[in-house]
């Protein structure tokens, strides 16, 4: 017979890690460019990220903290989406260390630049899919009881995408291929996809 671990997240889990980020897992890596209104790039990977609405295109981040991503999104208005792919895991996880906000995350993890179609702010050269964004809501997270917690919820209209050709297919573009790289939990839990995760299941038609 199964048994279940129950536990109120108030109370604490009850484990030796907070399953919380194991069980919403894999999540697709917001690896968020933005520049501040001095002109310093920054460049951060944040595991809270998702698509959002269909048309128009809008995808999101939540950033745990008052982080430089969070304020150059406010300040500017705009922020970049890049594709974390297998190649660029190194890469990624250097852009994770803290640095004082007057140094750029592309200098110290050795990443370029390459100009932005829409927006100001440059996304990752190295990276096969960019979305350029333009800035759409921030809300401050807060409990069921209405107290405002440390976290910001920020929000963009997709206004402009850049795909490697390689990518696409007779028209289509081919998620395997983009290698993407998703967070799981742990201190550093990653997964990739393969051929061999790969189905299809098409929705049903209405009865």
């Amino acid at each position: 017979m199964s048994s279940t671990h129950f536990y109120q997240p108030k109370d604490g889990h009850g484990l030796a890690h907070d399953p919380f980020n194991a069980i919403i897992a894999p999540r697709p890596i917001g690896w968020i460019s933005t520049q501040s209104t001095q002109g310093v790039l920054n460049l951060a990977p944040y595991s809270f990220f998702n698509a959002l609405n269909y048309t128009p295109p809008i995808i999101g981040f939540s950033s745990v903290g008052d982080k430089d991503s969070l304020n150059n999104a406010r300040e500017t208005g705009e922020f970049c989406w890049n594709l974390v792919s297998k190649h660029l895991v190194d890469a990624m996880n250097e852009t994770s260390r803290p640095l004082s906000p007057e140094e750029s995350e592309f200098s110290a993890s050795g990443l370029g630049t390459a100009s932005s179609q829409v927006i100001a702010v440059p996304r990752v050269k190295e990276s096969l899919v960019s979305m350029e964004c333009k800035v759409t809501d921030i809300t401050q997270l807060k409990s069921a009881k209405g107290e405002l917690v440390n976290s910001w919820f920020i929000m963009g209209e997709v206004v402009g995408v850049h795909i490697d050709t390689s990518l696409i297919e007779d028209g289509v573009y081919k998620t395997l291929k983009g290698e993407p790289v998703m967070r799981g939990g742990g201190a550093g839990d990653y997964f990739s996809i393969s051929e061999s995760n790969y189905f299809e299941l098409r929705r049903p038609d209405a009865k």
